[in-house]
């Protein structure tokens, strides 16, 4: 019973101490806010939390030499659709080391204190089409799952100063990346509508 009564107290810390990081977040507009709405109503549940998500981007990657993660850089992001044009008139800045464009999916953490709730949000995740998930962290308390799209795109297109691509090849990309931003738009309508039937 004790320990039962401490994984119930050490989840709703955790549950507190996201919700004020959410509201934070929106106080000084730093939120996704496509994911505002379902982040709220999941604050407002018992057994569920969110920590951290994105609703999907277009962006400019920079990483230097030995291309670590840990050393890599926003030059650029968009969070909506973006003209060819935009990503060229970033390309021509100086930069150094390589640069990547990237279309990334959707990625929601979202957490639960129990196993069997935990199976709610896979079954949740089924339902919504979402292809990609899992839990990342089970322990008493806390189970940690994480979503994420499946729509996606890399490729380097700068190295140093020299673009790697012609001008007509960089339109089809963006234009590409363009629509896998609209499919990936659908697919968090389709997980919100599913998360706040399953979770209510």
């Amino acid at each position: 019973m004790k320990k039962d009564l401490s994984a119930e107290i050490r989840f709703g810390m955790t549950k507190k101490r996201h919700a004020e990081t959410l509201e934070k977040a929106i106080r000084e507009k730093k939120a996704d806010k496509d994911f505002i709405p379902l982040c709220n109503f999941v604050k407002k549940t018992k057994n569920f939390f969110t920590s951290s998500c994105c609703s999907g981007r277009i962006l400019l990657l920079k990483l230097e030499k030995g291309e670590s993660k840990k050393d890599a850089s926003f030059h650029k992001k968009w969070h909506n659709p973006v003209k060819a044009r935009e990503v060229w008139n970033e390309l021509e800045k100086k930069t150094s080391g390589t640069l990547w464009l990237k279309m990334e999916p959707l990625i929601l953490h979202i957490g639960t204190n129990t196993l069997e709730n935990a199976n709610k949000l896979l079954d949740a995740m089924k339902q919504a089409g979402v292809k990609r998930g899992g839990l990342i962290v089970a322990k008493p308390g806390k189970f940690l799952f994480e979503l994420e799209g499946s729509q996606r795109i890399a490729l380097p297109v700068k190295q140093g100063d020299k673009i790697l691509v012609e001008k007509t090849y960089l339109e089809f990309v963006v234009k590409n990346a363009n629509e896998k931003m609209g499919k990936n738009r659908l697919a968090l309508k389709r997980l919100e509508k599913t998360l706040k039937k399953v979770l209510s």
